[in-house]
């Protein structure tokens, strides 16, 4: 089955990758050889003025190379053919005689970004999970398809720097100034722009990009002694947050330094080198290790594989608005867009509450991470009572209120008598057993119970965090007709470990 399909608008191919059977785009061997192949058929299609370069996927544009490729790999002079291989079809993009437009919704990273730079063009949404970042340097590598060369050229080289060496990601907002991309639009008018965008290139030719940083910026960026103090400078920043331990963070400040002082080929000959040289290496072959085993743990959501189906949460519902609650509606809307309705005895608690959620928006609208149509957008999903008006329409209803088992007991009454049948109900108690709160309850037996892990730092992490932590739309398991709302899965009737959980029962006769 083909990862690539073409779509003709108006002598604008638009192609659509959407790698069969997997939840993201990676950029996999044959992914290359069917878009080196695409490419050669575009190249010798006359109606054919322009390309679109869009995904298939909801939430990410191309997650990066495909890591399981590294993993087989046994000899440094087969990672360097694989890093040569993927130097080979970017730079095929890159010279590309027509204009190729970038269209970049989610993640857009590793191997993706480095596509991308080879675009002649490039636009990105400005929604959340839009992110462009090489984060290669935290598997022990470095940028292997041209990524040390062409991005110190696009955005400089201490912004370049600033990301390969820190495996940073940036949102779209921060990459339009630093001129990573060049434009920054809704999702939803994403492929309408991108078509304008390759139209008007094919008629106008290439855009001139101008200058960043002034003066001094141009100095350090753009001239070999001003190139030299931020190498310099950079060295020693990594000898102090390493201590020489990890050889990538010096690899590519070196690929990066040869690129810009030799020219790319000889750039690029260093990168490819430097990249065999460590996929092979320990270090390498650990930290990818550890990512595959994070990435297990992210995939976990506490059910047997193939014994749940994922069930979407558009509507929540809160009841209790202080600290905790408003946490949760404030983390709901900011990572999910749920709409979330908080509920508590008055006006007056209801409206600190929807003033603590709402100040974590504000947080993220000053530190930039919003930009204000977005901050306007995600407030407008809050909204509060001090009754259950607009509860029965809530897929999820999570209680938060203080820490009694009468109180808790009451409205989990309360909410069984307002919610739909299929509604789940989820009680954040820290020190109350979940089978004690459910005493009474209509339906016991579809109480279940979950219980967040420990974070990093010893501390617990957030109670909501693994229930809001879902992608977008929000979305739950659903095992056998009976709702679990994410993490581990304990019935109520069952004893489970004391401290810190989140617990949730889905209300109603199994459909």
């Amino acid at each position: 089955m083909s990862a690539f399909t073409t779509q003709d608008e108006n002598g604008i191919a638009v192609v659509t990758f959407d790698l069969p059977g997997e939840p993201v785009n990676k950029l996999t061997s044959a992914a290359r050889v069917e878009l080196e192949m695409l490419l050669s058929r575009l190249r010798d299609d006359p109606p054919t003025r322009a390309v679109v370069l869009i995904s298939g996927k909801p939430d990410n544009f191309i997650a990066g190379a495909d890591i399981e490729e590294f993993t087989a790999l046994t000899s440094q002079d087969a990672a360097e053919r694989l890093s040569f291989e993927g130097q080979e079809t970017v730079s095929r993009v890159e010279t590309f005689h027509k204009p190729v437009v970038a269209a970049i919704h989610g993640a857009c990273l590793g191997g993706g970004l480095e596509l991308a730079l080879a675009c002649h063009y490039r636009i990105a949404t400005d929604h959340l999970k839009t992110q462009l970042g090489l984060p290669e340097v935290q598997l022990g590598l470095i940028p292997g398809a041209g990524g040390c060369q062409r991005l110190p050229r696009l955005i400089g080289a201490r912004a370049a720097l600033d990301m390969i060496l820190a495996g940073k990601s940036e949102r779209a907002s921060k990459a339009l100034r630093l001129g990573l991309v060049d434009e920054v639009v809704p999702q939803s008018i994403l492929r309408q722009v991108a078509v304008t965008a390759a139209d008007r290139l094919a008629r106008e030719g290439l855009p001139k990009r101008g200058r960043i940083g002034g003066l001094g910026g141009f100095v350090l960026d753009r001239t070999p002694a001003g190139r030299g103090l931020v190498y310099r400078g950079a060295r020693r920043q990594i000898q102090k947050k390493t201590g020489g331990h990890y050889p990538a963070p010096l690899a590519a400040l070196e690929a990066v330094r040869v690129g810009l002082e030799q020219g790319i080929t000889a750039g690029l000959a260093e990168e490819h080198r430097a990249f065999g040289e460590l996929a092979v290496g320990d270090v390498s072959r650990k930290l990818v290790q550890i990512f595959f085993a994070t990435t297990a743990l992210k995939k976990d959501d506490g059910v047997p594989s193939g014994t749940a189906a994922p069930r979407q949460i558009r509507r929540l519902g809160i009841v209790g608005s202080g600290f905790m609650g408003a946490g949760i509606a404030g983390t709901a809307v900011l990572n999910v867009e749920v709409d979330t309705r908080l509920k508590d005895a008055d006006l007056a608690r209801v409206g600190k509450g929807l003033k603590t959620a709402t100040a974590l928006l504000e947080e993220r609208l000053e530190r930039r991470r919003l930009t204000r149509p977005q901050y306007d957008r995600l407030s407008a999903l809050l909204s509060g009572s001090a009754d259950y008006n607009g509860f029965k329409r809530a897929d999820l209803v999570i209680e938060a209120v203080f820490e009694d088992l009468d109180t808790k007991r009451r409205v989990l009454a309360e909410v069984e008598a307002q919610v739909r049948p299929e509604a789940i109900f989820a009680t954040n108690t820290s020190t109350i057993p979940i089978r004690h709160i459910a005493t009474g309850a209509r339906r016991p037996e579809r109480r279940r119970t979950i219980r967040p892990p420990d974070g990093k730092d010893g501390h617990r992490r957030s109670r909501s965090s693994r229930l809001l932590g879902q992608s977008d739309p929000f979305s739950v398991p659903e095992r056998g007709g009976i709702p679990a709302a994410g993490g581990r899965a304990h019935r109520a009737d069952r004893p489970h470990h004391d401290g810190v959980r989140l617990s949730g029962w889905a209300g109603g006769a199994a459909r």
